[in-house]
């Protein structure tokens, strides 16, 4: 892809995404400008991924064809009143900050811009990232293509309509923690029996891995292929029953519900 690309603060998330995308060589690294508020993260990313780095937002800013504002909600508008005499008529805005709608960028630029809303998580630093994005009127299907494959050099990637975007942090942004929090309990439990701790670590990653791929390739109810590994009488079913007077799924579907709350009240603090 023959496009300048900026980033704008280069915290964790956008740094998986920088990484997904000279992984995958659909941008050259010389081709990714980067600022960062402090000067450790700005020398970490140059050295570990070949980006270039910018001394100030406005130099990341100026000449980007796609700039990526990989910063707080909160830091917004002061970030956007830095840059904005500075970001080109054409330039392509993604964000990827919760709860900041592409009416709320538009009128701290004020002015007309193209907005693309994203949400993308960490497994994006591993290739296997699920993001989520929309895009206002002013954004071209071209330019919504060429963003789109920059998603898709990390990950997975589904447009949806704005009015959904409040819901996408808790079933794929911030889902990755309630894994993590189910795969270390998985080990806790293997090392309980007496596995290492390493050996449980990776017998629970795997499975998790493998359960999510039968979802993805099969396209069967996950009802299904649960009811599959339920035998009459067996293991499996009494630890499904467990769960279930545990409260394993409410207590799911309280936390999504909690995580969607959250994202709502940051879109009105910003």
């Amino acid at each position: 892809m023959d496009k300048k690309i900026g980033f704008i603060g280069c915290g964790k998330m956008a740094q998986a995404m920088i990484a997904g995308m000279v992984r995958s060589e659909l941008i050259a690294p010389d081709n990714i400008i980067v600022s960062s508020r402090t000067v450790e993260t700005l020398e970490q990313a140059v050295m570990k991924y070949g980006v270039r780095p910018a001394e100030t937002n406005k130099k990341a800013a100026q000449g980007a064809d796609i700039l990526f504002l990989g910063i707080t909600p909160e830091l917004h508008a002061s970030v956007i009143e830095d840059i904005k005499e500075d970001v080109r008529e054409n330039t392509v805005i993604v964000t990827i900050a919760a709860g900041l709608s592409t009416q709320k960028m538009t009128s701290l630029f004020d002015k007309n811009v193209k907005v693309v809303r994203s949400m993308p998580n960490t497994p994006s630093l591993a290739g296997a990232g699920m993001s989520a994005l929309c895009a206002n009127e002013w954004v071209t299907s071209g330019e919504l293509d060429a963003v789109l494959d920059l998603f898709q050099s990390f990950g997975k990637v589904e447009v949806i309509s704005e009015e959904l975007m409040d819901a996408i942090p808790a079933i794929s942004g911030s889902s990755p923690a309630y894994v993590y929090m189910m795969i270390e309990a998985m080990a806790d439990g293997g090392v309980k029996q007496g596995l290492k701790r390493d050996q449980a670590y990776r017998l629970a990653a795997q499975a998790v891995y493998g359960a999510a791929k039968m979802v993805l390739d099969t396209e069967l109810h996950p009802g299904v292929l649960k009811d599959q590994v339920c035998s009459p009488g067996g293991a499996t079913i009494e630890a499904v029953s467990a769960l279930e007077k545990e409260g394993f799924r409410s207590a799911i579907l309280h936390a999504m519900e909690s995580c969607t709350d959250k994202v709502k009240d940051l879109g009105k603090d910003n």
